[in-house]
């Protein structure tokens, strides 16, 4: 009896290697095509090349989700909230304020004045927070002088990569090199060796963004910085209802018949056509020695205390007998429209739906106080404002009430979808209206996180998150889902889905072999034109991995190359440092330019156009500086 045998194939592990070389270029050009068409978004494209890289065995899943633990995606998720703190409390707007004041009414002052703050800050501290803590104030600018913020936010990420040329520090490759130099027995390198370099690139980067400025940057508005959102303010608001004319403060003296009456008791709405809607008093609680003022909202259960304060609309004739009737009052005329909107109380304008169960009611039957829990202060009705007699006016389709109360029962309302809608985004002005008066605490939970940085006194992310735990706990973000509300998750799944691809090209050869190709192609040019070759490879590869992953990589492979070709390591390692930082060609070069990519309202083709020409320009630069500062 015949054996039949049948025979195994056997892989080939060199075959096998060149496939996985071959299929990861391949998810790097297709990753590349997605970016520039601006088809999909950005972090889908991420997600789907590193899912790419676990199906095809090229990277197992630890390696691939090591990105959404890394320290860097951390940081930046913080800066997020520690930016939302500035913005909330008022201080961004005070810092572009003194900006504006610096730069007169000249633009082209304005932008060459914030490229050096940019690139003076980001002397001492990463590009990444440089960026996080500049944007806001950046925007904040671009909005006083009405002007788009897609004309400032590219420039800022470009030079925010410059400044990390500037001191040892600034940025992750100078460290990297300086410790790859230790390694091989030289000399580290000093807190300002790399300076030189770095002031160079910062002038010839102010000197091209300045030229280019109106040409290749884009100059479009941002799609949610419109008109109508301004007019949904609640300053807004209560200017157009014209509020502050029908609003008056009237004081409870300690002879008042008034006291410790019930406000459902005194029948005020039915009686005299008013309605109490804040009540001010002093907390009597405590040893009191500094008495605090807070203010509540008026309701049928409220009793009324000696020396209260209350806010009451209504004409100036009720008033006056309500007045005369309890003994009552009134305080400096007219009260402000403002003095309605406070950390715990706002207003919101909101429509009737179509098919709204309010609509034929009367403002006295459909109890909507006792309902909602908020007071209605005017009736918009196709542009006529109805702010007296509103107890018996019937309601129609097409009116906008607009009420008054504490800022979470108006987001409460916010959730009712049957019978009215609340417009504009009451979460947002609650989230400012909350934050307001504290500007000073920002700006030193802001300095305080700089210092730590700067004087490393924790690892950088660690900093970081002492001053997002800061700003929420001190009120200068509102809370932990406003927190949360502010991060920019795009930005964050596009960085931590691109980190891995450092991996992947480091796994499967493609660095090395492209490396090793050019320092034998560009030998016969002598030192000069390997280092080209260098700094070449080293900045293409720098435009879709992270700047530490590319230093990383090509610092061991520039110092073989300076000993073969018996020339100084400080050359071609000051080469790696500066090629690494230049990341403008794609957005995902670097988190800076993923962080100004949504709040620029920017394409990946932007990032081309404007970046490709800088890379050139500062190749030749560079080929020309580096030589001269540290000699070959």
């Amino acid at each position: 009896m015949a054996v039949i045998t049948r025979r195994v194939p056997v892989i080939n592990r060199k075959d096998s290697s060149e496939l996985q070389l071959i299929v990861t270029f391949i998810i790097l050009g297709i990753s590349i095509v997605l970016f520039m068409s601006n088809r999909v978004r950005a972090d889908l494209v991420a997600m789907l090349a590193l899912l790419a890289f676990v199906l095809t065995g090229i990277l197992d899943a630890t390696e691939a989700l090591v990105g959404f633990s890394n320290s860097v995606v951390i940081m930046i998720a913080g800066l997020f909230v520690v930016g939302a703190g500035i913005l909330r409390t008022g201080l961004a707007q005070m810092a572009g304020n003194v900006l504006l004041k610096s730069s007169g009414d000249s633009e082209k002052k304005l932008f060459i004045l914030l490229l050096v703050i940019v690139a003076a800050v980001g002397a001492f501290m990463s590009n990444t927070g440089t960026v996080a803590l500049m944007l806001p104030i950046v925007v904040s600018v671009a909005v006083s002088i009405k002007s788009s913020p897609s004309k400032f936010l590219i420039p800022l990420s470009y030079m925010a990569s410059f400044s990390g040329l500037l001191t040892l520090i600034a940025s992750p490759p100078n460290l990297i090199v300086s410790q790859q130099l230790v390694d091989n027995g030289f000399e580290k390198l000093g807190f300002f060796d790399i300076t030189p370099i770095g002031i160079i690139g910062v002038v010839v980067g102010i000197i091209y963004l300045f030229a280019v400025r109106n040409i290749l940057l884009p100059n479009e508005k941002r799609r949610n910085n419109s008109k109508d959102e301004h007019k949904l303010s609640p300053k807004q608001l209560a200017s157009d209802y014209q509020l502050g004319g029908n609003l008056f403060r009237v004081s409870v003296p300690e002879d008042s018949a008034m006291i410790g009456k019930r406000l459902a008791q005194l029948k005020i709405p039915g009686t005299y056509q008013l309605c109490i809607l804040t009540i001010e008093r002093k907390s009597t609680e405590g040893i009191n020695l500094l008495p605090m003022t807070y203010q509540e909202m008026a309701g049928p259960t409220s009793v009324i205390q000696a020396k209260d304060i209350l806010q009451i609309q209504g004409s100036l004739n009720n008033i006056e007998k309500l007045v005369a009737d309890f003994t009552l009052e009134i305080e400096q005329g007219e009260s402000e429209a403002d003095e309605l909107v406070s950390k715990q109380l706002g207003i919101a304008e909101v429509l009737l739906t179509p098919h709204s169960s309010l609509i034929g009611e009367t403002i006295r039957g459909i109890n909507f106080r006792e309902k909602y829990n908020l007071n209605i202060l005017g009736i918009n009705r196709r542009g006529e404002y109805v702010l007296k007699e509103m107890s018996k006016e019937r309601l129609r389709f097409g009116d906008a009430l607009l009420v008054q109360g504490s800022w979470d029962e108006i987001e409460l309302l916010a959730r009712e979808t049957r019978d009215v809608v609340v417009v504009g985004q009451p979460k947002e002005h609650a989230s400012m209206a909350a934050a307001n008066g504290k500007a000073p605490i920002a700006g030193g939970i802001m300095l305080l996180m700089v210092l730590l940085m700067i004087f490393e006194v924790f690892p950088a992310v660690i900093s970081v998150l002492i001053g997002a735990v800061l700003m929420i706990v001190t009120g200068c973000v509102r809370n932990m889902d406003d927190a949360y509300s502010k991060i920019n998750w795009e930005s964050i799944v596009l960085i931590a889905a691109m980190l891995p691809m450092a991996t992947a090209l480091e796994k499967t050869g493609g660095m090395v072999l492209l490396s090793e190709g050019i320092i034998s192609i560009l030998g016969g040019f002598g030192a000069l034109g390997v280092l080209a070759g260098i700094y070449f490879i080293t900045m293409v590869f720098g435009q879709f991995i992270s700047n530490t992953a590319t230093a990383v990589l090509f610092a061991p492979i520039a110092m073989n190359a300076a000993i073969s070709l018996e020339a100084s390591p400080y050359t071609f390692l000051i080469a790696v440092a500066v090629a690494s930082s230049m990341a403008f060609a794609t957005p995902v070069a670097s988190p800076t330019n993923a962080l100004v990519m949504t709040a620029g309202n920017y394409r990946f083709f932007d990032f081309v156009k404007v970046g490709v020409p800088l890379q050139i320009v500062m190749f030749i630069v560079m080929m020309i500086a580096i030589p001269i500062v540290f000699p070959l």
